[in-house]
């Protein structure tokens, strides 16, 4: 462990622990963490580094929490949703606070970032599985009648995970194409990922207006859910979240062709 102090203040954390390399990234770091999340996050890190807790065990707890906000999406009308809200929030407020654990005390290593995917990825499995079950009015109306679905909105649940899934890989997908060709790791930033192409540029200027492609991350969907679930409650009914499945299942394809376009014809894979 670096020589630091023992009681670090927050200016010091920030220096450390949140460089421009970090707070820069046009891929990796999310929009909440620009917006708010980083002001949050040297608290709750001054915080842990008064533990023993690693950086890792961090991460552990960053994927327990996206866990939960999928499953509470399986408890019906606002109470689960609410929950699901806070503990997105939650969720990416710990990812802040595992690397900032890791930079402060020089504890690096492959199994973090491995146990940081398994987070992205599990949650962003559980949450639109769950909000399948959820739309399907489960569990006031039960999942199987005589070993059949009584509905087909688990299966769009399950559908739109596979997309998700799909999609998010695609970005390691690059990174393992650009191992195996013996090519360097790619900066993140904007311009490497840029189309070559004036139609798709012109199209991804047009998304940052109507960004319906972020979506499919775990906040939003937590956010989406629980904006769904004000209006199921006064209406009565599943009718948002019903839209909001069928939405995101029918605009995923669009999401993932879009995705690889911009990547085949970028400098990601140059």
């Amino acid at each position: 462990m670096p020589d630091r102090p023992a009681k670090p203040s927050i200016a010091e954390l920030r220096v450390v622990c949140q460089p421009g390399g970090v707070t820069n990234r046009a891929g990796a770091e999310h929009w909440v963490a620009h917006v708010y999340l980083r002001q949050l996050s040297p608290y709750l890190t001054r915080i842990l580094l008064k533990t023993s807790i690693t950086p890792n065990g961090v991460t552990v707890l960053m994927i327990l929490a996206g866990v939960t906000a999928g499953l509470a999406l399986l408890i019906p009308g606002l109470p689960g949703a609410t929950l699901a809200l806070i503990m997105g929030q939650v969720q990416m407020l710990l990812d802040c606070c595992d690397g900032e654990i890791a930079r402060w005390r020089e504890q690096y290593s492959p199994k973090g970032v491995f146990l940081d995917k398994i987070g992205h990825y599990t949650a962003e499995s559980v949450i639109p599985i769950a909000l399948g079950v959820r739309a399907s009015g489960w569990p006031d109306v039960p999942l199987l009648t005589d070993g059949t679905l009584t509905s087909i909105w688990p299966v769009l649940g399950v559908l739109l995970a596979l997309f998700i899934v799909y999609n998010k890989a695609l970005n390691d997908m690059v990174h393992v194409s650009r191992a195996a060709a013996g090519l360097e790791r790619l900066p993140d930033n904007r311009e490497v990922g840029t189309p070559q192409g004036r139609t798709l540029r012109s199209l991804r200027s047009a998304a940052r207006f109507v960004p319906f492609h972020r979506a499919y991350h775990s906040v939003e969907l937590t956010i989406l859910a629980f904006i769904a679930a004000v209006i199921d409650a006064i209406a009565g009914d599943l009718i948002a979240t019903r839209v909001l499945v069928g939405a995101l299942v029918v605009l995923a394809p669009v999401v993932i062709l879009g995705h690889i376009a911009a990547i085949v014809t970028s400098r990601r894979l140059r």
